[in-house]
């Protein structure tokens, strides 16, 4: 299955290459009119969340905390849905959609506040509403980032995807604090609601190349879902980034969830004041983003979600101890870097680790575990310091973050510019005796080997891993099987859903690593494998 190589590594940079300039993708017109774009609808984004959580602060941490969570809860509930939807429709039509959700809701909630009718459900209720808007576009605006930039600069595109929303955080809660202080919160909700135009027109402007689906033919909507899902189960890598979005995401979420709370009612700032300590956060990240490929290429993944994840700490132990604004404000500052060292790599991770054919689902599965840990832990901790005290949830929130960075000894990150996920196509077209329907199955794939004894162990313990690849892409009820008259003779069993989920197979789902894998399986052989297909004989189609 093995005869014909792929071609391009995909790997990223070699080790002796220089890392290229952070603003690199910035050359790259596409790229830099949607991040233009992007960065103005962010500055939006964060001048409403300023007047929302200013809107709900006089009525305890339990609202305010609940702001945060309706905004981040439908990415939790619709983020697999929209990683379906953004591999099997076209991404831009979809992330258009998307902006226009926002942009029609965000002038409602501007409408309903002007008229005095903007109570705490509708609030919420709207703020779910852009959340939806936000989950459905959050996997296609990321799926398209390999579309946008080179493979290897997508480490900087993902820390420049990060410095957009911190330089809105920077510049966007000081403007939404003043103008809630000046003309009232229904003037951010409009300015939100335009903001969003600007991202529209430059994605009706993109003339995306045309996207052939994988194998010539488009998956149904239930098994998309599903072929996610079992990607993401059977790659230990992405589940150990998965691991460590749950080890980071749910404690950090006490410092976006209650710094509104420590503003108002310890410090005794106004809603300028508070903008003004998101501003912190924001000028931490901007100035992270110029040095974290640098400082990522010579630390790696895992020191740099260990360090990020520590450096939060201090933070929110001040937030519940002191009662200095300045010295706040200056440790908001570490936090923004920190927090932006830890996402872009976590993002950056995923985008490099996920293949093409399924990156939006992988993705979508990513923003679902950080939103649902970001909307679950800003609930959590906003009832929890209604009940024992800020200054007590604060500081169990520190610790917990403290332990997650303790355990990147156990759970480390792999190196996922090191590992090759791009397209092969290296297994040849089967040659049959008819031409089965596309939806005729399941498929049994069997593959004869000869391995002699001296390289049994090897052989075994190398098919182990090849099971796993298998499985990402379609296979089921996966066995190795050792001829009990004939010691060297092993037979590989899998079964496949369809003929079409096979071709499938055959036409895009294998990466540059499973040939890789193949070739070293291969190699411990007397002869080449023979493959052969098989169909149920009752004549059984998949559904």
């Amino acid at each position: 299955m093995s005869e014909t190589k792929g071609s391009g590594t995909g790997a990223g940079l070699q080790s002796g290459e220089p890392a290229p300039a952070v603003w690199a993708p910035l050359a790259h017109p596409v790229f830099r009119a949607l991040w233009i774009a992007q960065l103005a609808s962010a500055v939006g984004t964060w001048m409403q969340t300023v007047a929302a959580q200013w809107l709900m602060v006089q009525r305890g941490p339990t609202l305010v905390a609940l702001v945060q969570t309706a905004s981040m809860l439908p990415v939790f509930v619709l983020g697999l849905p929209s990683g379906v939807l953004a591999d099997l429709v076209d991404r831009r039509r979809l992330l258009v959609a998307a902006q226009l959700l926002m942009l029609v809701t965000a002038g409602t909630l501007a409408g309903l506040t002007w008229a005095g009718l903007t109570t705490p459900a509708v609030l919420l209720g709207l703020v779910f509403l852009l959340g939806c808007g936000t989950a459905l576009m959050g996997p296609a605006w990321q799926a398209i980032q390999p579309e946008l930039v080179p493979r290897a600069q997508l480490l900087q595109a993902a820390s420049l995807g990060a410095a957009n929303v911190n330089i809105a955080r920077s510049v966007g809660p000081a403007l939404g604090g003043l103008l809630v202080a000046v003309a009232g919160p229904a003037w951010v909700f409009v300015l939100n609601a335009v903001s969003f135009i600007g991202v529209v027109a430059v994605l009706l402007r993109w003339r995306r190349p045309a996207q052939v689906p994988v194998g010539g033919e488009r998956e149904r909507a239930l098994a998309a879902l599903w072929a996610g899902g079992r990607y993401v189960c059977n790659d230990p890598e992405v589940r150990r980034v998965l691991l460590r979005v749950l080890l980071f995401v749910p404690p950090s979420a006490a410092l976006w969830a209650l710094l509104p709370v420590v503003a108002d009612q310890v410090l005794g700032l106004g809603a300028g004041g508070y903008g003004l300590l998101l501003t912190a956060v924001g000028v931490g990240a901007v100035s992270g983003a110029a040095v974290l490929p640098r400082v990522s290429r010579r630390w790696g993944s895992t020191l740099m979600v260990a360090v990020g994840s520590a450096a939060l700490a201090p933070v929110l132990v001040v937030m519940a101890v002191a009662d200095v604004p300045a010295l706040l404000a200056a440790l908001l500052v570490v936090a923004g870097l920190a927090e932006l060292a830890v996402l872009s790599t976590f993002n950056a991770s995923l985008q490099l680790l996920m293949p093409a054919w399924v990156r939006a689902r992988g993705l979508a599965i990513s923003m679902t575990v950080f939103m649902g840990g970001a909307a679950f832990g800003a609930a959590f901790w906003g009832a929890l310091a209604s009940r024992i005290g800020l200054t007590e949830t604060l500081l169990i929130a520190a610790g917990v973050l403290l332990l997650g960075a303790a355990t990147v000894a156990v759970w480390p990150l792999s190196e996922a510019a090191e590992l090759d996920r791009s397209a092969s196509m290296h297994w040849p077209v089967p040659s049959l005796m008819f031409e089965p329907p596309p939806d005729r199955g399941p498929v049994l794939i069997s593959i004869d080997y000869r391995v002699p004894p001296e390289n049994r162990a090897a052989f075994v313990e190398t098919m182990q891993e090849l099971a796993l690849a298998r499985r990402r892409i379609g296979g089921m009820d996966w066995g190795l099987y050792q001829d009990a008259y004939d010691e060297q003779r092993f037979v590989e069993n899998y079964l496949v859903a369809s003929w079409s989920e096979h071709m499938a197979q055959h036409g895009g789902r294998l990466t540059g690593g499973d040939r890789d894998l193949e070739e070293r399986a291969w190699a411990l052989l007397k002869e080449p494998p023979v493959v052969t297909h098989a169909f149920a004989a009752t004549g059984r189609r998949s559904r």
